[in-house]
């Protein structure tokens, strides 16, 4: 039997090595996903897999490195680094952002809770500013830091 942070962190794995199925079996029926940087509230497998399928789209190399992890009865908390390189159009509400093959490094915090080992709910922080920044898609753009 998984506990909580295991679930937790399979779930950031399969997005990892874009594992769509994994991650199928790994949310709740009526699993609730709300990015919070983007405003995006997904409910069920399907809406939540499409949004990460046009992440990895946008960053097909996208991968999560785990920093830090709490854990309280039913919650996990895990403190991210997102990696990878803008390679495909990254498609937002006014439209896309064409691929601009500059590299990303984006620290995030994603909140998960666990209902009878199926994630029922999480809530992922990240700073879209700093993103947009990155890939040069806004004013004062800054690149990604290196890693030393």
């Amino acid at each position: 039997m998984a506990n909580v942070i295991e679930i937790a962190k399979a779930a950031i794995t399969a997005y990892n090595e874009k594992d769509w199925n994994k991650t199928r079996d790994l949310l709740a029926a009526d699993a609730v996903y709300d990015e919070k940087a983007t405003n995006r509230r997904l409910e069920g497998s399907g809406q939540i897999i499409e949004a990460f399928q046009g992440w990895a789209a946008a960053f097909p190399d996208s991968k999560a490195t785990f920093i830090r992890e709490f854990v309280s009865d039913d919650t996990a908390v895990l403190e991210l680094v997102w990696k990878g390189v803008h390679t495909g159009p990254l498609q937002t509400p006014t439209g896309a952002i064409p691929a601009s093959n500059k590299p990303i490094e984006v620290p995030a915090c994603e909140v998960f809770r666990v209902e009878g080992e199926k994630i029922k709910s999480s809530s992922h922080y990240f700073d879209m500013l700093t993103l947009l920044k990155q890939i040069g898609a806004m004013e004062g753009a800054a690149p990604a830091k290196s890693a030393a």
